[in-house]
């Protein structure tokens, strides 16, 4: 088993850290549905929706650092990715609910009857399958960011103008989400969802599958994301990172490297918005506000870019943080405290909680080792026996 491929490229932490989310991915829902609400070991039902919404902000975190930490694309409107991938999975769940709709029209949304429209457009055909929505959730972002990068990257667009024109792709969408006439709720967005595969979208026991399931998606997007920079490919991206000049001029095609990797990263990120949606119970234009991208890309720059964990860690404690620090007397300062955030971990820890926690461990090693040459240089050398 030591070499076995999958193995081979799993080190220590990452090993832990697949454990961890299984221990979590099994505990938390176990701890729900075993236990009544009134023992102590039972894990209300709002917080396990609470956590598997920090599951998919983790895994759209991994998205950006498979862009940004190891190919150096800084995304500034990877919120949009996420948004489409939540709006099919909102779709779907939409023309899940029929007749039990406030206006109880066997075909068209609430607010489609609201608006007097007289049939269903065409781009909502097919959502009332479950497979077709899953498509959907991957192909659509996946379709917008590989038109997207084919033009940036072929015109070898980078730094601070790639960031800035994927801002305004993120800006428009939200400005096109908001009209009423644009299919898809306008300003209230898609929300009242009832049932998902048949089951309701507000049990408890769907809760728990909900999080079960998050917790495996963020395991498979840790896996892939694992299994390709430890690769050839990987490698490549790195070199694209730190010197895409150079490695044009060895003979690598460094669009192509970007164009796949930002098409992979936007399937990922659409995944992690069709898990958010049934678990908060709507999808509004808001989600493509470029606050939002930018926040994501904080979440990566505290848990560490190019360490893969370290944004999974990010996210999980800055959301934290901003539940917290929400839901009392300093939440109007929250946004101060996550630009304070952001601003120290560059000066202090520029690498991120993660990444300095590795560069210390690997300074503390050198530094042994150099005691240990040090040591047996001093000792002297053994006699010759007469």
């Amino acid at each position: 088993m030591a070499g076995h491929p999958l193995l081979r490229m799993l080190d220590r932490g990452a090993l832990i850290f697949l454990a961890v989310l299984g221990v979590i991915a099994v505990l938390v829902p176990f701890l729900n549905l075993a236990f009544p609400p009134s023992s102590a070991l039972h894990v209300p039902t709002y917080l396990v929706a609470l956590f598997g919404k920090y599951l998919c902000y983790a895994l759209l975190a991994l998205s950006i650092d498979l862009i940004w930490g190891y190919c150096g694309i800084l995304s500034l409107g990877h919120g949009a990715f996420f948004a489409l991938g939540g709006y099919a999975m909102g779709m779907y769940l939409m023309r899940q609910i029929g007749t039990r709709g406030v206006y109880a029209h066997p075909e068209l949304p609430d607010f489609m009857v609201f608006l007097n429209w007289p049939e269903l457009p065409v781009f909502w055909y097919g959502f009332q399958h479950f497979p077709y929505a899953l498509l959907m959730i991957v192909l659509v972002p996946g379709a917008l960011a590989f038109v997207f990068g084919w033009f940036a990257f072929r015109s070898r667009v980078t730094g601070v103008y790639l960031s800035i024109i994927t801002q305004a792709m993120t800006y428009a969408l939200l400005l096109a989400f908001f009209r009423n006439d644009f299919g898809f709720g306008g300003n209230n967005g898609l929300t009242d969802f009832k049932d998902i595969l048949g089951f309701n979208v507000q049990a408890q026991g769907t809760r728990a599958a909900l999080f079960f399931v998050s917790c495996v998606a963020l395991a498979l997007g840790f896996l892939v994301c694992r299994a390709l920079v430890t690769s050839k490919f990987g490698k490549v991206l790195v070199a694209v990172r730190d010197a895409e000049p150079r490695t044009r001029f060895l003979g690598y095609r460094a669009e192509s490297y970007k164009l796949f990797v930002f098409t992979l990263s936007a399937c990922m990120a659409g995944v992690a918005g069709a898990l958010y949606v049934p678990q908060v119970g709507i999808i509004n234009p808001s989600e493509f506000s470029p606050a939002n991208s930018i926040e994501a890309v904080i979440w990566v720059a505290v848990g560490g870019r190019g360490t893969l964990i370290g944004p999974v860690i990010g996210a999980l404690l800055v959301n934290y943080g901003k539940t917290t620090f929400t839901s009392g007397a300093l939440a109007p300062y929250w946004l101060f405290v996550l630009g304070s955030l952001f601003i120290l971990v560059t000066l202090l820890l520029p690498r991120g909680i993660v990444g300095t926690w590795r560069h210390w461990r690997a300074q503390r090693s050198a530094q042994a080792s150099a005691d240990r040459a040090a040591t047996a240089a001093a000792e002297p050398a053994p006699r010759p026996a007469e």
